[in-house]
């Protein structure tokens, strides 16, 4: 059996793929499927050794961004989605697999056009509120569409969709408050603040914490992940911000955290900030965690915003708009929601009753249930 994975780009999109191979693996295992090979089509590996980890084959087709801004790559990527189609076509028929599932974006886009034009079955995925454009596009050949937010349900033929949730890494949930405090080195009965930028970083983010840095540690600990391209100069700003502090071990930056320092630093954690992509926003919901969410104020669709507000209705978070983002109005809203334990825990309840952590199961079966059909 032969399954492609479409998507990449980031990691809001690669990530859940992953999450979606480990539990295919895990059900083919179970039902003893003697053989199921997995492809991960993109026009980037994003990250190449968890990819030769998990023992699933990169496909390397390119792709041109959907631009909504004026940039001379508007003239170039056209082309070079053409191509990426009519490559997608010869590499798509010589491994001809029985299903495909894809997450959408400009990045599985010439994939998803082969899907349509070999008569693959198709599987695709919506991470956030309001779709984008190439997953509306597929949803009308595709045999089912799974979504994330229950908002979402609108966008799409009834008879396809359903409510699955956004597919997490069970690695990244579970552990101990022990481990994360040897881990981490953190200090007992101290609070733990968990600011992620997302895996590419968030400048403005990063740069407002740091701001508040010297008041943070009075009262807290800081694990910060800062995106690996920011991260040098977010230590080095750190440390000349702290370099007269007996407090500088308080806080932890790092340019990316792996799934042990993430499972670990969730049971640790009083509190997240965060940007609102809803690979973000399901993994915050599973680990229980009150969070304070930074909408990217020029997000395609204008999707985090909309998945934020979406998820602050359920009671587990507040919203900060990036306009209204000061070191003043963050530090405010740290402080009180730290200072107030009961409405932490109604947070930490509505988090838990938001999320669903079996959706990577959930689309892995019903993806093989395709492909089973097809075969």
């Amino acid at each position: 059996m032969k399954i492609l994975l479409a998507g990449g780009g980031t990691g809001g999109h690669f990530y859940p793929l992953i999450a979606v191979a480990r539990s295919l693996k895990d059900i083919a295992e179970r039902e003893k499927i003697v053989k199921l090979e997995l492809i991960f089509a993109s026009d980037e590996p994003y990250d190449a050794n968890l990819l030769r980890e998990e023992e699933i084959t990169f496909l390397k087709i390119p792709a041109g961004k959907f631009r909504r801004y004026f940039s001379i790559l508007n003239f170039i990527d056209p082309f070079k989605t053409f191509w990426g189609i009519l490559k997608a076509l010869f590499a798509i028929y010589l491994n001809f697999p029985d299903v495909i599932f894809a997450k959408g974006g400009y990045a599985s886009f010439p994939a998803l056009a082969a899907a349509k034009i070999l008569r693959i079955p198709l599987l695709v995925h919506e991470t956030d509120t309001v779709p984008g454009k190439v997953t509306l596009w597929a949803s009308g050949f595709a045999r089912r569409v799974a979504i994330s937010f229950p908002q979402s349900v609108k966008y799409f033929p009834a008879d396809k969709v359903a409510l699955t949730g956004n597919p997490i890494r069970r690695e990244v949930l579970g552990g101990t408050a022990e481990e994360a405090r040897e881990l981490f080195g953190l200090e007992p009965d101290l609070p733990l603040i968990l600011a992620l930028g997302g895996s590419q970083g968030a400048q403005k983010l990063n740069d407002i914490v740091l701001d508040i840095l010297p008041e943070l540690v009075k009262f807290s600990q800081v694990a910060h992940q800062a995106g690996r391209g920011n991260f040098e100069a977010v230590r080095l700003r750190a440390g000349l911000i702290l370099e007269n502090s007996s407090l500088a071990k308080r806080y932890n930056p790092y340019g990316f955290l792996d799934e042990e320092e993430l499972r670990s630093a969730s049971r640790a954690a009083s509190l997240v900030v965060a940007r609102a992509g809803g690979g973000s926003i399901f993994e915050i919901a599973a680990w229980g965690l009150p969070s304070i969410l930074v909408p990217l104020p020029h997000a395609a669709q204008d999707h985090q915003r909309q998945n934020a507000y979406a998820y602050a209705r359920e009671g587990a978070a507040e919203v900060l708009e990036e306009e209204n983002l000061t070191p003043h109005v963050l530090l405010d809203r740290i402080q009180k929601l730290l200072g107030d334990k009961a409405r932490r825990e109604k947070m930490s309840q509505a988090a838990k009753a938001f999320a669903k952590p079996d959706a990577a199961e959930k689309i892995a079966l019903e993806i093989l249930k395709l492909a089973l059909e097809h075969s």
